[in-house]
């Protein structure tokens, strides 16, 4: 699974890196709101928790469906505006004058589309006029909670009065605890867009994407941008009503999460986390699924647990689990191109060993590709 973005005669020049000031600070909140999501910044979600005024955390849990458990697109606004060209805006107010000027449709449809609708991937009418789209985005909300069913219900009534509330929801939490964020991250974050750009320039996409993630690259044929997700997806960078090209947007607070807007009608974003130089790079969510299938079999449980302990040739393994030597063969073939196991020659003996380091990454590898 993944999603794909169209990329077919597309300028370099319309790939676009930059920062985002209110991406990461919608980001900040899913942080707040999910911290379990992001062990690292244990220590700041607690603290800033903590620290939060009740009026501002009452008001942030009564929106909070916008970030938690999804990633409301309403966060990159210029995507949908065709006169920014691809750009977020330099400070927090620019980003917000772009989702002001979003129109009330595409502003309620961005709100609910991910949390409210199984409409992501499909051009249509909006709940503000299609009285069943309505009727639909109402019962997925209500399933969610009597919080996110009055939001819903307050956004389809008086879309300016929510826009407006939320405009001074995203200004309060400025002012409360993102301003001293945004201080200590935007320098990080618009040197890694430029020495992106940088590698764009001199080396070319692929080695760009590259350096955004292992979970993105380039399609052998160059025509599609590829990102790994336990999702489907499919859009267009050359979409002439909002403007040909891609933005890639880093935070530094969004891993393990590696987010993708390619809803029709919007330029694609991928929000990407800028790594931390001691995290590994994320594997393939095919190579995850190969690994979790090796071992869902009782047999092959049975010898890794011989295979964790110390090196075992294939007549040991054999011998230990009443089995033929030929099965024994099949198992280790399995194990080993799921690459769950080291093998070596000493002398005329081929000796077998459970990667030890491989398998102790299996739950978080598990975790960050279902939260990617």
């Amino acid at each position: 699974m993944s999603v794909t973005i169209d990329i077919a005669g597309l300028p370099s020049e319309r790939l676009v890196f930059r920062a985002s000031p209110l991406a990461e600070l919608c980001t900040a909140l899913h942080a707040l709101a999910e911290p379990g999501h992001h062990p690292g910044l244990h220590g700041w979600t607690t603290a800033t928790n903590a620290g939060l005024k009740p009026d501002l955390a009452d008001r942030l849990c009564e929106a909070d469906f916008l970030w938690s458990s999804t990633f409301s697109d309403i966060s990159h606004a210029f995507a949908a505006l065709p006169g920014t060209h691809g750009q977020p805006g330099a400070t927090l107010a620019e980003d917000l004058d772009m989702m002001d000027r979003l129109d009330d449709e595409l502003f309620v449809d961005a709100a609910l589309e991910i949390s409210c609708s199984s409409r992501y991937t499909l051009r249509g009418p909006s709940p503000l006029v299609n009285a069943q789209i309505r009727e639909q985005a109402l019962e997925r909300a209500t399933a969610r909670g009597p919080r996110q069913l009055q939001f819903a219900k307050r956004l389809l009534q008086d879309p300016p009065a929510v826009r407006s509330w939320l405009r001074r929801l995203f200004e309060d939490s400025a002012d409360a605890f993102f301003n001293d964020v945004w201080q200590r991250v935007r320098v990080q974050l618009a040197n890694d867009a430029r020495h992106k750009t940088e590698i764009l320039r001199r080396k070319g996409l692929a080695e760009a994407l590259a350096e955004v993630s292992p979970a993105v690259t380039l399609s052998p044929d160059g025509s599609r941008i590829v990102v790994d997700k336990l999702t489907s997806g499919h859009t267009t960078a050359v979409d002439p009503a909002v403007g040909a090209g891609v933005t890639f947007v880093p935070s530094s607070l969004g891993w393990p999460h590696l987010w993708v807007l390619h809803a029709p009608g919007w330029r694609p974003v991928i929000h990407y986390p800028v790594a931390a130089p001691e995290l590994p790079g994320p594997q393939s969510l095919d190579l995850l699924t190969l690994r979790l299938e090796a071992l869902a079999h009782p047999m092959r449980i049975k010898m890794c647990r011989y295979l964790a302990r110390a090196a075992f040739t294939t007549g040991e393994l054999a011998t230990a689990h009443e089995i033929s030597p030929p099965e024994v063969s099949r198992h280790i073939a399995v194990l080993k191109k799921a690459g769950l196991i080291t093998t070596r020659r000493r002398g005329r003996y081929v000796l077998h060993q459970l990667d030890l380091t491989v398998v102790a990454r299996l739950g978080s590898d598990f975790l960050e590709g279902v939260l990617r």
